[in-house]
């Protein structure tokens, strides 16, 4: 007997979705054992499919976006194609769409509608801004909610530009959020039959991920201070997370709280009797004083630079204090613990002959393992698909024919 795959088998999920915040929440889903079938423009499909495609290799972007799940092509501008929308619809658990506000609803598939097709539906909408306010109309991306919703400071050093990173951080926390509260919804609806709409944006995403340090920047109606510190707490109970480079300019972090810890990670360094001369045997005396601060950064920069960082981090790590180096992403991805954890895994790739590295899950089940698919070939599921909805392979041939499908 297999393992079972996944504590989301039976689920059917339907989505009308592109990009990655509209992507990945069903394919979480997917690694996790539901079934999701992914509604595809046919001939051309979801246009990501074509994004970041290394030299004999898939998309990078397609790839890591929809993994596992099925691809039916269909033509939803035309009755038939809606119709057969429906069917799927009246069958499904959950349904998803990212299109902006009111398109949905224009083509036929907004939830008012579908849930006259399926009153348990779960429906899930994500959109830029949210359903509401000025800009609520207005298409989103993952640039624009970064920038809105304060990660740009966060992440930012004095006297430079803010900028938006790299990373899609703001597309794949809306996409967390919107796999959470598609799964909430569903709870809800299997317990009353009762389905609902869920509303997730870009932005409300941003704004749930800077924390507990945006209500401090609320209550104290100022911005924090930002750098290669942070630093918290009152004077009697100072915390500190900073990062130093070491001798080859390798750089690490470390964290703590407290003056006892303050001691510990300095005499574990080395560095306590050349902080107490200068004046820093208590980590509190920088809180609410930027100009001790900026010294005592001055003085663990040069401290730090004495040194190599591998030594730095087994050293606060022996004393119990957290500590890390900072890795790039290429680092980062060869960790030994994400490494251990099969938070990166590799998967077979049949038509390239090899196997890949990919994202493994975040989620580790006792009982129900998850397991990391690969993506499919565009409308690779329409004759299964269309076969389970009871159309004939004649039917089948005919809609492809006539471009529904």
């Amino acid at each position: 007997m297999t393992a079972p795959h996944g504590p989301l088998q039976g689920i059917k999920v339907v989505a009308c979705s592109t990009a990655q915040a509209g992507t990945v929440p069903y394919m979480l889903m997917a690694d996790l054992g539901a079934e999701v079938i992914k509604i595809e423009v046919p001939e051309g499909g979801d246009s990501s499919r074509g994004s970041s495609v290394l030299p004999n290799l898939p998309s990078t972007y397609f790839e890591t976006n929809n993994r596992g799940v099925r691809s039916v092509t269909l033509n939803l501008k035309t009755d038939e194609g809606r119709a057969i929308l429906r069917k799927l619809v009246a069958r499904a658990d959950i349904f998803g769409q990212n299109f902006r506000p009111g398109a949905a609803e224009k083509n036929g598939f907004g939830y008012d509608e579908l849930r006259q097709v399926n009153p348990k539906l779960v429906y899930v909408s994500i959109s830029g801004y949210g359903p509401n306010g000025p800009n609520a109309h207005l298409p989103g991306t993952d640039s624009m909610a970064q920038a809105l919703g304060g990660i740009a400071e966060a992440y930012s050093t004095p006297g430079q530009k803010l900028k938006t990173g790299i990373v899609s951080v703001a597309d794949e926390t809306c996409a967390i959020l919107a796999f959470g509260g598609a799964l909430a919804a569903l709870t809800y609806a299997r317990a009353t039959g009762i389905g609902q709409k869920v509303d997730c944006s870009l932005l409300g995403g941003q704004i749930r991920l800077m924390g507990w340090t945006l209500t401090t920047t609320m209550w104290r109606n100022q911005n924090p201070v930002t750098g290669q510190a942070r630093v918290t707490g009152t004077r009697e109970r100072p915390g500190l997370s900073a990062s130093f480079n070491d001798r080859d300019g390798k750089p690490l972090v470390f964290q703590l709280n407290g003056p006892r810890h303050w001691k510990t990670a300095m005499t574990a360094l080395g560095f306590y009797d050349a902080l107490e001369r200068a004046g820093f045997a208590d980590l509190g005396v920088i809180i609410g004083n930027d100009e001790r601060r900026e010294t005592l950064l001055r003085t663990l920069d040069a401290l730090f630079a004495t040194g190599e960082r591998g030594d730095w981090v087994t050293r606060l790590r022996a004393a119990d204090i957290v500590s890390a180096p900072i890795n790039t992403l290429l680092e980062a991805s060869n960790d030994p613990d994400v490494l251990a954890n099969g938070y990166v895994a590799e998967v077979e790739y049949p038509r390239y002959g090899r196997k890949l590295k990919v994202h493994g899950t975040p989620w580790q089940f006792s009982e129900t393992p998850a397991k990391p698919g690969i993506a499919p070939d565009l409308g690779a599921d329409n004759d299964a698909v269309l076969a389970d909805l009871g159309y004939t392979p004649a039917q089948i041939t005919d809609l492809r024919e006539r471009k529904i499908i």
